[in-house]
């Protein structure tokens, strides 16, 4: 059950969901009545165990979930007040709504710089833009400089996961959704990529909404989380109450 008086602002969200559920193949509710906000300029996790339904909940925002045969049957996404819930993955990443997929989904066989560049030419930038889009991703990935000329596909696990956000910030992003950050990295590299999120939200006003299986990291940067069990909320409220709940248990969430 939710806190009320945990819950999170709803004044001029940029992105709201309205009781979506989404099916695959026809039959088979992955996600039912799920309704979260995401406000201007923050982090928000979206917590709970490996087939709970947080990828799937990214996916139906993203407009990726038809990619897997599945289909939202209920309910409504809203994202900077106009309903997108049947808008293309394409006019979402012109409009400023970017997914960065779990398992980082690199391009093996090009540079970290041309993987970078990928993320920009949907806007179509003139290479003056171009350049000074790069050095703002470098300037938060100092790292990707060092590599800027190196295979990504012979990058480390953790330099791959910051190529594959900073291709999203090549997009000029408003929001961004991050799925699965932590997974496979070493904690010392996790929390530096949970520290990046933070400053970008911080320094750029970019808002975040995050899966995220590792609890505790995650809520140390989030300014509110919702509990996701079984395809449905479980629990919702700031990380404090989240923290303090009963339901945040090693059952679904893992050793915290």
């Amino acid at each position: 059950m939710s806190n009320p008086s945990a819950l999170q602002p709803q004044l001029n969200p940029i992105l709201k969901l309205e009781n979506i559920e989404v099916i695959y193949e026809k039959v088979i509710f992955a996600i039912k009545n799920i309704s979260l906000v995401v406000g201007q300029n923050s982090i928000v996790a979206l917590l709970g165990a490996n087939g709970a339904g947080k990828s799937t909940t990214l996916k139906a925002i993203s407009g990726l979930a038809n990619a897997q045969r599945g289909e939202i049957v209920h309910g409504s996404i809203n994202y900077k007040g106009k309903n997108i819930t049947k808008a293309t993955t394409s006019q979402l990443v012109e409009s400023g709504l970017v997914q960065v997929l779990e398992g980082r989904h690199c391009f093996a066989h090009l540079s970290v710089e041309e993987n970078l560049l990928t993320g920009a030419f949907i806007n179509n930038p003139s290479q003056i833009k171009l350049k000074q889009q790069l050095e703002k991703v470098y300037e938060y990935f100092p790292r990707l400089k060092l590599l800027s000329k190196n295979l990504a596909g012979y990058t480390s696990g953790g330099e791959q996961q910051m190529v594959a956000i900073g291709r999203a910030l090549m997009a000029e992003p408003k929001l961004v959704l991050l799925d699965e950050p932590s997974m496979g990295l070493a904690p010392q590299i996790v929390e530096e990529i949970f520290e990046i999120v933070k400053n970008l939200k911080d320094n750029e006003g970019l808002s975040f909404l995050l899966a995220e299986q590792n609890a505790t990291v995650a809520l140390r940067y989030a300014d509110y989380a919702y509990v996701l069990e079984s395809g449905q909320i479980a629990n919702e409220g700031n990380a404090e109450h989240i923290n303090q709940a009963h339901d945040l248990s090693a059952s679904y969430l893992g050793a915290l």
